[in-house]
């Protein structure tokens, strides 16, 4: 795909949403990061519901730690992977309160020490909390990113590396979320609704279906 076919889907994508906000609802950057530990391999809507309840109990590193193991896991019971979630929330907190003073690291090195937390979480934390223009690449951008052409790789280090390179300075801020958005409700894996897709005639695959 050449530079002026990128251009021409970002600035579709941005016209659709000018200013895109993450699905997960937090109140704070440790919300957020909480958040985002949680939805790996689950999804907003579930991480939502039980954050709702979760974070009226706890929404400190001071109070998860008050709160203990087995409580964490009867909340976060219904997302996936909950013990090994529970378990790196407990360590996460110590480490912030005994590294941090109980504050998000602003450095994505420090960021990904922490335990559950890896390069797609430390992306989303650094650009929504500390406005970095970081791309994150997660199953959607993943998806659209290799059935577009927009920026392919076999891996999602691969893809981010190239999009790091392809998007300009003026796009990078929203590109994630505007990746997500369209992965999410358009280009979905099984079936993807091209059809109704705004990117469609500007697509690589530009067909009823296809799956990666």
């Amino acid at each position: 795909m050449n530079q002026k076919i990128r251009i021409k889907i970002l600035n579709i994508l941005k016209d659709k949403n000018p200013n895109p906000i993450i699905e997960l609802n937090f109140k704070s950057p440790f919300e957020l990061l909480i958040s985002t530990l949680l939805s790996a391999q689950s999804t907003d809507i579930i991480v939502n519901k039980v954050t709702q309840k979760l974070y009226q109990e706890a929404n400190t590193p001071e109070k998860f730690l008050k709160l203990g193991l087995n409580n964490i896991k009867k909340y976060i019971k219904p997302i996936g992977l909950y013990n090994i979630k529970a378990l790196n929330i407990i360590k996460t907190c110590h480490m912030l309160l005994e590294k941090y003073d109980g504050k998000i690291p602003e450095n994505r090195i420090a960021l990904e020490t922490l335990p559950g937390i890896g390069k797609k979480t430390a992306n989303i934390i650094l650009n929504i909390v500390f406005n970095q223009s970081t791309i994150a690449v997660d199953t959607h951008v993943f998806r659209v990113c290799n059935r577009t052409r927009f920026a392919t790789g076999k891996n999602v280090i691969q893809v981010e590396n190239k999009l790091l390179k392809v998007v300009p300075k003026s796009f990078k801020k929203n590109c994630h979320m505007w990746l997500v958005f369209h992965g999410r409700y358009t280009c979905k894996a099984r079936i993807p609704k091209c059809n109704l897709c705004i990117i469609n005639h500007l697509c690589a695959s530009n067909t009823s279906y296809y799956k990666i």
